[in-house]
C-alpha cells in the first residue's frame, strides 16, 4: 500500500496523470453540458435558489423528498420513449396530430424539472454527508461529481485508499486527499450512510433519465423543430430547448440571452479561470462554431444566436414544417463563414514608368549662374583633393584640426581665377547700327528740295569746308577756352 507522500508525488506527475485520467477525459469529451450545472441561466438560477433552501430536518428518506423520478408521469414518459425508439417514426403523419410529437413536447419540458430535482438531491447529500467530510462540498462543485465522489469514498477513513481518478482530475484529487487527512469529521452510522447512498443512487438515476430523454429528443428534433435543427444541428438544438424549457419558452428569449444558454460559470478547484470563455454556452460549444478559427468563433456564435431565435419562431408558428427556411439560413451562414476566411486581396504592384530621357527644360537665370560660379570647383581645391599613389601627403595643422594638401603643393604658386563658362554668359541683344562711317553710300543723293528754288544741287563737301574756315583762328587749336564774365 502506498503512503500519502507517494500518492501526492504521483499526483504531481501531470504526464502520468493524463494517462490515468483517460476515463475522466472521455466522459468530459461527451459534453460538459450533459453534466449538471448549478448555475444554469434563468430556470437554472431559480432551481439553485430552491435547492439552497433549508430542507426539513425530519426527512430521512430521499424518496419522500424527491418524488419526480418514481412518479407516474416520469415513468410513463420513459416507457413511451422506449416504445417509440423500438419502431420507426411515421414521417407521413402530421407532427401535430401524432402521439410522438406530444411525447417530445412532454419530454422536452420535463428535463427542466429533472434539473431542479438533481439540485434538491444534491442538497440532501451535502447535509447528510457533512458530519463526515464537510469540506468536500467546497472542493467538488458539480452535483453529479459530488454524488459519485461521496459514493466512492463512503465510510472509508483513509481517503488515500480510494481511487478517485475515474471521477475527478488529479489536481482536485490531491486537494481532497490533503483535506481529508486533516478533517475533523466523524464516522457515519450505518443508517446515515444508507440514506446518503440512496440519495447518491437517485442523483445518478436522474442523470441517466435526463440523458435518455435528451438523446431521444435529439433524434426527433426534425419533427419538433426542423428549422432550428438545420441551423445549429439536432444535438445543440435539443440542448437549447431543454435549457429553455421547451420551444415556446425558447422563442420568448432574446438572442443576446440565447447566446449564454448552458454557460457554466463555476470553475473546478485547482484550475485557473483565466482560460474560461465569457458569454459562451451551448451555441459556442457546438460543432459548427468549433469548425472555424478561434478569432471567428465569437462572431459566429453571435450570428447563430440570432438565426436560432428566428428559426425557432418559424418552427413554433409551423410556417415552414419541412425546414426550408432553416436550410436557407444555414446556406447564408456557410457563405458568410467562407467570406470571413477569404484571404485579403493581393496588393497590385504597379510597373515603374518609362524614364523620359529626352531634353528637358531647366530653369535658370542670372542668380542661378552667379551661385554656380561662386560654388564652382577651383583648380586649387581639385588639386588638394587629389593624392599621388604611394606618396605621403603633406598636411597643415591649425589648432586641433589637420587638413591634407594633396597635389596642391606641386603647383607653380600661381592661382588662376575661375573662368565663367562661355555658354552661360548673357549675350547682349544685337542693336541696329546706323551709317556713321565716312564713306558715302551708293544710294546717297546730292539733290535737295527747297521751298525757294525747288531742286538744288548741293556739294557734300561745301558744309565741311565752311566749318573748317570758321574755326581757323589764332587760338583755334588752343587748349583753353575764353570764359566770359
Amino acid at each position: 500500500m502506498s503512503s500519502l507522500a507517494d500518492e501526492l508525488a504521483a499526483d504531481l506527475d501531470f504526464d502520468s496523470g493524463d494517462e490515468t485520467r483517460s476515463n475522466y477525459d472521455e466522459e468530459n469529451e461527451q459534453g460538459d453540458d450533459e453534466s449538471m450545472d448549478a448555475e444554469e441561466p434563468e430556470s437554472g438560477v431559480n432551481e439553485e435558489n430552491r435547492s439552497e433552501e433549508a430542507l426539513p430536518d425530519d426527512v430521512h428518506d430521499i424518496k419522500q423528498l424527491a418524488k419526480l423520478l418514481y412518479s407516474k408521469s416520469t415513468q410513463t414518459i420513459l416507457q413511451q420513449i422506449d416504445y417509440f425508439r423500438s419502431k420507426d417514426s411515421d414521417a407521413t403523419e402530421p407532427a401535430e396530430q401524432s402521439d410522438e410529437y406530444k411525447l417530445i413536447i412532454q419530454a422536452n419540458s420535463i428535463t427542466a424539472d429533472i434539473d431542479g430535482e438533481i439540485q434538491t438531491v444534491h442538497k440532501f447529500i451535502r447535509d447528510h454527508y457533512a458530519p463526515k467530510f464537510a469540506e468536500l462540498e467546497s472542493l467538488v462543485l458539480n452535483p453529479l461529481d459530488y454524488a459519485r465522489t461521496v459514493k466512492a469514498i463512503g465510510t472509508e477513513k483513509d481517503i488515500t485508499k480510494v481511487d478517485l481518478r475515474p471521477i475527478l482530475p488529479s489536481a482536485t484529487i490531491m486537494v481532497i486527499t490533503v483535506t481529508g487527512t486533516t478533517t475533523e469529521g466523524r464516522e457515519l452510522t450505518p443508517t446515515e450512510w444508507k440514506v446518503t447512498e440512496e440519495a447518491c443512487d437517485m442523483a445518478l438515476e436522474l442523470d441517466l433519465a435526463r440523458k435518455k430523454i435528451m438523446s431521444y429528443v435529439e433524434s426527433r428534433m426534425t419533427i419538433i423543430a426542423p428549422n432550428l435543427s438545420y441551423v445549429v444541428g439536432s444535438s445543440t438544438a435539443a440542448r437549447l430547448l431543454t435549457a429553455a424549457g421547451g420551444l415556446l419558452a425558447f422563442c420568448k428569449i432574446p438572442a443576446c440571452n440565447v447566446m449564454v444558454l448552458g454557460h457554466n460559470r463555476k470553475a473546478n478547484t485547482g484550475f485557473s479561470s483565466a482560460h474560461m470563455e465569457r458569454h459562451t454556452g451551448y451555441i459556442y460549444h457546438s460543432e459548427l462554431v468549433y469548425s472555424v478559427p478561434q478569432d471567428l468563433r465569437k462572431r459566429l456564435a453571435k450570428k447563430l444566436a440570432n438565426k436560432c431565435v428566428l428559426a425557432a419562431r418559424c418552427d413554433a408558428s409551423k410556417a415552414f414544417p419541412n425546414g426550408e427556411k432553416g436550410k436557407k439560413m444555414r446556406e447564408v451562414i456557410d457563405q458568410e463563414i467562407d467570406k470571413w476566411q477569404e484571404p485579403p486581396p493581393t496588393k497590385i504592384i504597379k510597373a515603374l514608368p518609362v524614364p523620359d530621357e529626352g531634353p528637358k527644360k531647366r530653369r535658370g537665370g542670372r542668380r542661378v549662374r552667379k551661385m554656380k560660379e561662386a560654388y564652382a570647383m577651383t583648380e586649387l581645391r581639385a588639386a588638394r583633393n587629389t593624392m599621388a599613389f604611394g606618396e605621403q601627403e603633406e598636411e597643415v595643422v591649425f589648432g586641433d584640426e589637420t587638413e591634407g594638401l594633396g597635389m596642391a603643393v606641386r603647383q607653380t604658386g600661381k592661382i588662376r581665377a575661375s573662368v565663367a563658362d562661355a555658354r552661360n554668359k548673357v549675350k547682349a541683344p544685337k542693336q541696329k547700327s546706323y551709317n556713321t562711317s565716312g564713306t558715302t553710300s551708293g544710294l546717297a543723293s546730292s539733290l535737295s528740295f527747297t521751298p525757294v528754288q525747288g531742286i538744288e544741287l548741293i556739294d557734300p563737301t561745301a558744309a565741311a569746308a565752311r566749318a573748317k574756315q570758321a574755326n581757323e583762328k589764332y587760338f583755334g587749336d588752343g587748349a583753353f577756352s575764353i570764359i566770359r564774365k
